[in-house]
């Protein structure tokens, strides 16, 4: 049961007794019924909505009412994840899981390409051969309404609070997640999180040493050196490839109007967009990689960060596209004609970041 003296209350997934009331507060949630009407329905009249809207929620009522574990949750989203991975890529592949140990909690750093589809694909491998899923870390800009929150909450996410003001309130932030994930992995829950905040819209997956430093300070607190905390983490790197990027061509526009402009405005649906196109967008092939557990000793973030991409990097699946990206014509005319049609939807301005952000992951194998 749920007590009010835990001290994750604010940011861990829900429970299993937490549930009905999460659905029912869903069920109720004004914005989310609009969204799922203005998906379905975008070209109907409002009059049509208004009138779909009590039949939604009762059909979502019904539907819902199983849903009663976490557990009965993942399967769910297992099933639309199948046939999204179905219609949205050419292949799944994996690499790497067989030299994981099933009974041991692990601390997965991957990199981000994308935001909802990078821990959903790492969940798929892990679940596909009898490993439990993982908690995944998200930053509270993407939860900026409740039924984002609810529907995240409820599929084994927990909140990392990015929009803390001020030193003190910071730092409490950073002891509380820090202190989170050590409790997750030793209560036997595996964590992903991400190398550094946001997508690597140029394609370079680089880690950032303040996640790393941000692990340390449950460390810090219990007295535990850097190098011999680390350890006790079991941080696995990850490597995620997409032969497609379903978001490509929107990421060159961002940087692209960063460097012209210094600057880059986001609209208020543009993170929910984004979502959306990374997961019905068309991936082509996917390519997941399991790196080594890091056993070795890193005395400070930067180091550890150095080994972390050095795994990454090794371990991305390079495509026909990256290599012609990176200036290596011997390539089938089909893949420059995809090159192509990409770089002709783009201002002449933004078409250099797109072909870096291809490019960059063959210049770091290098």
């Amino acid at each position: 049961m749920t007590t009010s003296n835990d001290p994750f209350i604010d940011i861990r997934p829900y429970n299993d007794d937490e549930i009905p009331a999460a659905i029912d507060r869903l069920v109720n949630d004004e914005e989310f019924i609009s969204a799922i009407l203005q998906h379905r329905f975008s070209n109907h009249a409002g009059w049509f909505k208004a009138i779909m809207s009590p039949l939604v929620k009762v059909y979502l009522k019904m539907k819902w009412s199983k849903l009663n574990s976490v557990e009965t949750i993942q399967l769910e989203v297992k099933k639309y994840l199948e046939q999204t991975l179905a219609t949205t890529t050419k292949g799944v592949t994996y690499s790497g899981l067989d030299k994981l140990d099933k009974q041991t909690s692990y601390l997965f750093v991957s990199n981000h390409r994308d935001i909802a589809m990078d821990p959903a694909l790492v969940n798929y491998g892990l679940h596909q051969t009898d490993h439990k899923t993982v908690r995944i870390a998200i930053g509270d800009n993407l939860l900026k309404k409740p039924c984002a929150t609810e529907l995240m909450r409820l599929n084994k996410s927990f909140i990392v609070k990015r929009s803390a003001k001020g030193p003190r309130e910071m730092m409490k932030t950073l002891g509380t997640l820090s202190a989170y994930i050590k409790h997750s992995l030793d209560t036997g829950h595996s964590i992903w999180i991400a190398q550094k905040e946001g997508r690597a819209k140029d394609g370079n997956d680089y880690t950032d040493p303040a996640i790393l430093k941000m692990f340390h300070v449950e460390g810090r607190k219990q007295k535990v050196d850097f190098a011999e905390y680390i350890k006790s983490l079991k941080i696995v790197p990850v490597s995620i490839s997409y032969e497609n990027d379903p978001c490509d061509i929107a990421k060159a526009k961002e940087l692209w109007a960063k460097a012209e402009k210094g600057s880059y405005e986001k609209g208020e649906f543009e993170d929910i967009e984004s979502i959306i196109k990374g997961i019905i967008g068309e991936k082509g092939h996917v390519h997941v990689a399991f790196g080594d557990v890091i056993e070795q000793d890193f005395d400070t973030p930067e180091a550890l960060a150095e080994e972390i991409d050095r795994q990454i990097h090794l371990h991305y699946k390079l495509f026909p596209i990256n290599k012609l990206a990176a200036g290596d014509e011997s390539v089938s005319e089909d893949v420059k004609a995809v090159l192509e049609d990409k770089l002709m939807q783009l201002p002449e301005g933004a078409r250099p970041y797109l072909i870096a952000s291809y490019a960059n992951p063959v210049n770091n194998q290098k």
